[in-house]
Order: C-alpha cells, then sequence, then structure tokens
C-alpha cells in the first residue's frame, strides 16, 4: 500500500486514497484505489455518515505513464443520510480532487486534454492524443477546451455546420479577430443569430456565408453592420 502522504508529493490528486495494487500491461496501467476516510458529510444537509450503504467501481481516466495510458479504479461507497430532514436518502462520496458526479476523467487528464484542443481543435488535437497515450475521439476534445467569456466582438464570422448531415444543423459564431468560437446557436434561421446581434451592439462587420437567414439577421437586428462574404464561399461559388 501507499500512504496518502507520499502519493500526495508526487500525485496530488491521489492523496485522498490509498493504492491497493497497481497492474502494468503493454497497453494499460491500472491503479486500484479505495478512499479510507470514515465519515463523509452529506453534500445536501451537511451531516456527517458513517451509515455505509454500499460500494460500486468506478473507472477514472488519467495522465498516461511513461506514454502507456492510464485507468484508476476507484472503490466509491453510498451512505445513507441520517438526518430526517435531508431530502436525500443515499449519497455517493467524492474524492476532492479526484472524482466529481458522472465525471469519467480525473482532473489532470481533463486539464491536459483541454490544452491540447485549445492548440489544435479537433482531429488534430485527437491524433495528437493518441501519440500521448490518451485514446479519446475529437468530440471528447472539443467539449473539453473551455471557452472563453464573450467579450467585445468587432468583426463577427457566421456560418452553418452540420451535427448531423442533412437532418440537424447548427450555427456557429467566431470572433474573427480573435480567431476563436464564441457560442453555437441551435438551428440555422434567422432568428437566433437576430437575438445574439441584439445583445452585442458593438458588432461592426459581419461575416457570412450566401445563406438568406443570416443576412435578414443582420439586417434586422444589426443595421450599424456592414455584411461581407467570406472569401472560401466566393471561390466556392465560382468554382
Amino acid at each position: 500500500m501507499c500512504s496518502s502522504e507520499a502519493l500526495g508529493q508526487v500525485l496530488p490528486h491521489l492523496s485522498g486514497v490509498v493504492v491497493e495494487s497497481v497492474r502494468v500491461s503493454t497497453k494499460v496501467v491500472t491503479l486500484r484505489t479505495r478512499c479510507r476516510t470514515p465519515r463523509v458529510r452529506c453534500p445536501h444537509c451537511g451531516m456527517p455518515s458513517r451509515w455505509v450503504h454500499g460500494r460500486y467501481l468506478r473507472r477514472l481516466a488519467d495522465a498516461p505513464a511513461g506514454g502507456v495510458p492510464t485507468v484508476i479504479e476507484v472503490w466509491v461507497r453510498r451512505f445513507k443520510c441520517g438526518s430526517l430532514w435531508c431530502p436525500a436518502v443515499t449519497f455517493v462520496e467524492q474524492i476532492p480532487g479526484l472524482t466529481s458526479p458522472h465525471a469519467r476523467y480525473t482532473p489532470v487528464f481533463r486539464r491536459l486534454l483541454a490544452r491540447i484542443a485549445e492548440a489544435l481543435a479537433g482531429r488534430p488535437s485527437a491524433r495528437l492524443a493518441v501519440k500521448l497515450g490518451m485514446p479519446v475521439a475529437k468530440d471528447t476534445l472539443l467539449r473539453a477546451a473551455p471557452l472563453s467569456p464573450v467579450g467585445t466582438v468587432r468583426v463577427l464570422g457566421v456560418d452553418e455546420f452540420a451535427l448531423l448531415r442533412r437532418h440537424t444543423y447548427a450555427t456557429l459564431l467566431v470572433d474573427l479577430e480573435a480567431r476563436r468560437p464564441v457560442d453555437v446557436l441551435v438551428g440555422r434561421e434567422a432568428e437566433p443569430v437576430a437575438r445574439w446581434l441584439a445583445g452585442h451592439p458593438e458588432v461592426e462587420i459581419v461575416c457570412r456565408d450566401r445563406a438568406s437567414a443570416y443576412s435578414e439577421a443582420a439586417k434586422r437586428a444589426a443595421p450599424q453592420a456592414v455584411q461581407v462574404a467570406d472569401v472560401w464561399h466566393i471561390w466556392h461559388n465560382l468554382a
């Protein structure tokens, strides 16, 4: 067994657990762990509880060890709350710095994915992550990348993209000066774009494709903005 004090020095996110076993293969490193805190406070009412209702095993992807994918297996306990006035009958313990409700990745792993996704976006970041021992899908990386708070947008790019080709579409809004996405709107109709533009009167230029819906939205909600067609769509139409 490894003590929590020793783990806290090299792996801070494992300082709250005891490592019971380590299995190493060419494909994955697996750490079997458990929490040894005897009492856990109910997240709803704050009352500490020792009454263990059950246990189950959680598997969390962690940062790779030596380029090999790493999985942390945690035996988590479900407690019964002893408060008569608490709306929660049972609750699951969470280990600070390691687990969160429904999470499949450790915070360390998620931060690594976010940094890769911020730098390379979807498919390129997925290819790099596989080579680094973090096999994930491109959609997972895009969800991991944080969107910065929307500030002042002077030049706005508007374009559609397919969530499900020929069935479901969405609209992507991009700050073209900062070269970063600022929002994703459901559908490709004029109304969602118009509502967004109405809340951002600072927009001076709207760079869009040739869709009439986006033109209508800009005329109605941002009459002060100059509408331009982006180079890719002009070239695509000419070709």
